[in-house]
């Protein structure tokens, strides 16, 4: 029992310092997907995302890469756009940069994984989303399309800014009302994540991961079958999770701290868009052979994406040697360093965005919620799942305090 107890404050003292080291990266990202969210509206994307080439589907990355990085949001924006015309083609492209691509993702997989997974993650998803198009190009699910499709009048009202607003009062009052959106759309995750994250760390044995992911704890390099089955657990392990796009990469630096090779890493960070809450709202905005459609495209594709990306790195000598790399779990999280220093500098800056927020909410007559994990099982799920993380963390800080 007493080992198990200080086994537990471990886990919580690890989730916590995993948060702290991240905490200035979600800030800072944060506040700058919500200051290019206010400049740039819904409207002025639907206009260009209308025809099935190259033209539309870069211009669809461009705008996801400087939109949400929640998976629900990117969900209902995806569906707005679709709905307003933007072909299917450049919405996945939108619903996949808007998720992978995005500025904080790389801030947090830089902290936890280093710059190999930095490049994985751009690089990589830009090729996955290059073979989305290919997939959809080969297909042709036109039936499935104009099945899907249906009309969708929101938003009508919108109205974008200019850099000169910037000056304004009024549009800083709206980043922080983006900002907090921004944080009430995946604080949830975030929450999950890293407190599994801290379980698997502290309780899991490594003899698991050697089970589950063929090659694990060998000394001899994988060959490509190794790889493939590596690839195709990681989004497996990764669809009965409710973890999205930010909440995962703790749980990948301990797949990668276990051994788990570069590729069924980045196929687990790449899965964040076909876990079951996903696949559920996709069955209720298109039906159901649209979302499996879809959850099969990306499956097929983020496989073949990171085993690309991982002979990439291999064939110049690139590939992140665990070896060589330090754990998260093993690092001092709470030292006085850059990092310290930075926590505190963007939680200033966190507070006075809550401010503006408030003061947006207070001159506001309507308040929008543009999240698309509100309502159903999902989120009630979801909703008792943080209750009993929050249990759990506020338990094990309890026990880590009185064990020091």
């Amino acid at each position: 029992m007493d080992s198990f107890l200080h086994t537990w404050g471990q886990s919580v003292y690890t989730s916590f310092g995993f948060f702290w080291m991240a905490l200035w990266a979600f800030v800072l990202g944060y506040f700058i997907s919500s200051l290019i969210q206010v400049l740039i509206t819904k409207q002025r994307m639907r206009r260009v995302m209308g025809d099935n080439n190259l033209k539309s589907v870069s211009l669809a990355t461009f705008f996801g890469f400087i939109s949400s990085s929640c998976s629900f949001a990117a969900l209902s924006t995806t569906r707005a756009l679709f709905n307003k015309g933007a072909a299917f083609s450049a919405s996945m492209a939108f619903m996949l940069a808007s998720t992978n691509l995005v500025i904080e993702l790389g801030f947090v997989i830089s902290i936890f994984l280093g710059w190999q997974f930095v490049v994985g993650e751009y690089v990589g998803g830009l090729l996955l989303i290059a073979l989305v198009w290919l997939f959809i190009t080969v297909t042709k699910p036109a039936k499935l399309i104009e099945q899907a499709r249906e009309n969708d009048d929101d938003d009508g009202h919108e109205h974008g800014n200019t850099w000169s607003d910037l000056f304004e009062r009024d549009t800083w009052r709206q980043v922080g009302h983006k900002y907090v959106m921004e944080w009430q759309m995946v604080w949830q995750d975030i929450l999950l994540g890293f407190t599994v994250a801290g379980v698997i760390s502290a309780f899991v044995p490594s003899s698991f991961f050697e089970w589950l992911f063929l090659g694990v704890g060998g000394d001899a390099e994988l060959n490509f079958w190794a790889l493939l089955q590596q690839a195709v657990v990681g989004p497996i392990a990764a669809f009965f999770t409710f973890i999205g796009s930010m909440g995962n990469i703790p749980l990948a630096a301990v797949l990668f701290g276990e051994g788990v090779a570069f590729a069924g890493v980045m196929a687990f960070i790449f899965s964040d868009l076909i876990v079951w809450p996903v696949l559920r709202i996709n069955a209720r905005y298109y039906g159901w052979k649209m979302a499996l459609y879809i959850a099969l495209m990306l499956f097929v594709c983020l496989v073949t994406a990171s085993l690309l990306m991982h002979y990439g790195l291999y064939w110049f000598d690139l590939l992140p040697n665990v070896s060589q790399w330090t754990s998260p779990a093993e690092q001092e999280h709470f030292q006085l360093n850059y990092g310290f220093v930075l926590n505190i500098l963007f939680l200033v800056i966190s507070g006075l965005l809550v401010m503006l927020w408030n003061q947006h909410r207070q001159h506001s007559e309507h308040h929008h919620h543009d999240h698309g994990g509100s309502s159903g099982i999902g989120a009630q799920i979801m909703n008792v799942l943080s209750a009993l993380s929050v249990v759990w963390l506020v338990g094990g800080l309890c026990i880590y305090l009185l064990d020091l």
